[in-house]
C-alpha cells in the first residue's frame, strides 16, 4: 500500500499595503408579475363564453405555480396567455349579451307589430 502525504500551506494576511475593496450587489428577486387569477375567475364563473374563461383561468394558476417556483420568464408567458384568454372571453360575452338583447328587443317590437295588425285586421270584419 503506497501512503502518500498531503501538506497544507496556511496563507496569511496579504503582503500588500492597499486596503481591501469589495463590492456588494443588491439583487431584487421581487418581480411583480400578475398572474390575473381573480379576472380569470370571474369569467369563468360569470362569462364563459366557448370556455374561454376556465381555460383563461388555467392559464393563471399555471402562472401563479410558475412564480411560486421562482419561473419569472415562465410566469409571464402563462400570465400574458391568460390576459389575452380573457380580454377575448370578455369581448365575446359581452358582444353575445349585447346581440341577445337586440335580439329580444327587436324581436318584441316585431311581435307588438304583428299584434297590432291582427287586432287592426280581427276589427275590420
Amino acid at each position: 500500500m503506497v501512503k502518500e502525504e498531503h501538506k497544507v500551506v496556511v496563507l496569511g494576511a496579504p503582503h500588500s499595503s492597499a486596503p481591501i475593496m469589495s463590492t456588494v450587489i443588491n439583487i431584487q428577486n421581487d418581480i411583480v408579475v400578475p398572474d390575473h387569477i381573480v379576472w380569470s375567475l370571474f369569467n369563468t364563473l360569470f362569462m364563459n363564453c366557448c370556455c374561454l374563461g376556465f381555460v383563461a383561468f388555467t392559464y393563471a394558476v399555471k402562472s401563479r405555480d410558475r412564480k411560486m417556483v421562482g419561473d419569472v420568464i415562465g410566469a409571464q408567458s402563462y400570465a400574458s396567455t391568460a390576459k389575452c384568454l380573457n380580454i377575448s372571453t370578455l369581448v365575446l360575452s359581452l358582444l353575445t349579451i349585447v346581440l341577445f338583447i337586440v335580439f329580444i328587443a327587436t324581436g318584441t317590437l316585431l311581435s307588438i307589430k304583428a299584434f297590432l295588425q291582427a287586432m287592426k285586421n280581427h276589427q275590420g270584419y
